[in-house]
């Protein structure tokens, strides 16, 4: 396992790449779509999947939904692209660490929630010409709950659970940063991104697809003004959690490192240098 400091020396690195990335803007945009596109996967397989469930009115309904949505960051982490919700904490991280200037992280993740937004309404285009969610069927049916549920929301909730949910998604990304094992991490993304789930906290990326199919099926609450306020709401609380909780709370303190092996908190060694997830996300 990564030491704290070595990880965070690893973030800065992956912050400088994703800004030395917007460099290369068709590059840029291709990468951001691709994410937008990804977690909306985890959407639709949330209203598919579990819709069967919600319809029957089974308790067990969120528990399935937690688990299948691992999928979604799964793909972004492996596959390779950017993603906004760990984009907040990492970039942060680069910036506390000096690797990256504000500025540049600020404009980097606008530009990133641009390309994530592109392609979630894409992906949910094709979800929506498709039929798989068409009104009447539990898929259908389930995604319209959803966005009641979200439009129904008070903005100071729609805040306080979106940070609740990057405070969770960063740590499955930060802790899978950490580990050498991919059972490991793979066990980590889908434990944390099942509590986000379950529990029903607000997701920026993938409320731009739930909301975008339901402004394709003219679903009741979805509108634009709706979007952009949970869009808006969601999304300051997301960087709440990721930069604040996670990015500046593990930063906090951690030397730069500057040896090949480092010692972490529970006393066994660690490899300087297991930096390969960071260059994606």
């Amino acid at each position: 396992m990564l030491s704290i400091p070595d990880t965070v020396d690893a973030q800065a690195t992956g912050a400088r790449h994703k800004v030395d990335l917007l460099r290369t803007p068709g590059l840029f945009l291709v990468r951001t779509m691709l994410a937008g596109a990804y977690i909306g996967i985890g959407v639709l397989i949330m209203a598919t999947a579990g819709g069967p469930l919600v319809v029957a009115g089974s308790p067990f309904a969120p528990l399935v939904q937690g688990l299948v949505f691992g999928v979604a960051l799964t793909v972004v982490l492996v596959a390779g692209a950017e993603l906004a919700t760990s984009a907040m904490m990492i970039l942060t991280q680069g910036a506390l660490r000096g690797a990256i200037g504000w500025g540049r992280a600020g404009l980097t993740l606008l530009a990133c929630l641009g390309g994530n937004l592109l392609g979630a309404m894409l992906f949910a285009f094709l979800v929506h010409v498709s039929g798989v969610v068409a009104p009447g069927t539990p898929g259908g049916t389930t995604l319209a709950g959803m966005i009641e549920h979200k439009a129904d929301a008070t903005s100071i909730q729609l805040f306080t659970r979106g940070i609740l949910c990057n405070l969770l998604v960063c740590l499955a990304v930060w802790g899978a940063a950490r580990l050498r094992s991919e059972g490991a991490r793979l066990v980590v993304v889908f434990g944390c991104v099942m509590v986000f789930i379950t529990s029903g906290f607000e997701h920026v990326v993938a409320n731009m697809t739930t909301f975008s199919l339901g402004l394709y099926g003219g679903l009741p609450g979805a509108d634009l003004i709706e979007m952009a306020r949970n869009l808006t709401l969601v999304g300051l609380g997301n960087l709440v959690g990721g930069a604040l909780l996670v990015g500046a709370a593990y930063a906090y303190g951690s030397r730069p490192a500057s040896r090949k092996t480092d010692v972490d908190e529970s006393g066994s060694g660690a490899l300087h240098g297991d930096r390969e997830l960071l260059a994606i996300r």
